[in-house]
């Protein structure tokens, strides 16, 4: 096993294959949870690694018990845990605050900010007793430049900001770091079908941004706690 282990929470999509990518080249050990299959399958052939150095698993992270059972699954054997990258979230469109309903609102909370708070709870044990530990969590320029139309995506990213930095504090006597990166759009197949009419050339792509997470996720990011990272470049 490698001294490195890193767990992708949302690894199979296009901003999560770019950074299992960069992690597995500097010789993390990853596991990483996905919802679609086909997306687990597009990784697992661009990655090629071996057994013992990939594990893939579906995961609801939204549910706190299908949370703990995979981390008592990839955690088995190890000592300790290196990195987590919580990036699972999501848009499913927006209404402004008087027009949202509870479902809607749910949805969100859930998919951004439950799921990062799940995969967080778990992971803190395990990056305690690593000589260091990183947790990357991804927020959202919505979050401190709120746009109307969207109010619980604003707010979800917004709580996902307040948990990265209040584990910082908590954690501030140990090695691990906590930060969140702050993306706008990111040139995917995904963002581009949700804005078709946008204008693609500025908005960095997923290999870019993936660069920073990997810098997060090192021992050289150490006097790094608490930040929220702008990585939306001229977007």
């Amino acid at each position: 096993m490698s001294n490195h282990f890193a767990i992708v929470a949302g690894g199979t999509g296009g901003l999560g294959r770019a950074v299992c990518r960069r992690l597995a080249d500097r010789g993390f050990d990853l596991a990483a949870t996905y919802i679609i299959p086909e997306e687990a399958e597009i990784l697992e052939h661009e990655l090629a690694l071996p057994e013992d150095r990939l594990t893939l698993r579906r995961v609801d992270c939204s549910d706190s018990d299908a949370v703990a059972e995979f981390f008592t699954e990839v955690m088995d054997g190890r000592d300790h845990l290196t990195g987590l990258v919580h990036l699972v979230g999501g848009w499913t469109g927006g209404r402004d605050v008087e027009d949202t309903d509870d479902l809607r609102f749910d949805r969100m909370i859930d998919l951004n900010l439950r799921t990062s708070f799940n995969t967080a709870r778990m992971a803190i044990p395990h990056l305690r007793a690593a000589p260091w530990g990183r947790i990357v969590m991804i927020g959202s320029r919505a979050a401190i430049e709120p746009p109307a139309g969207q109010a619980s995506y604003n707010l979800a990213k917004a709580g996902v900001i307040a948990l990265a930095r209040t584990i910082a504090q908590e954690l501030g006597d140990s090695h691990v770091t906590s930060n969140v990166i702050m993306p706008s759009m990111i040139d995917t197949p995904a963002f581009r079908a949700a804005v078709p009419y946008a204008d693609y050339v500025n908005w960095p792509t997923p290999a870019q941004i993936a660069g920073v997470v990997s810098f997060l996720v090192s021992e050289d990011s150490a006097v790094v706690n608490g930040a929220m990272v702008p990585v939306f470049g001229a977007a």
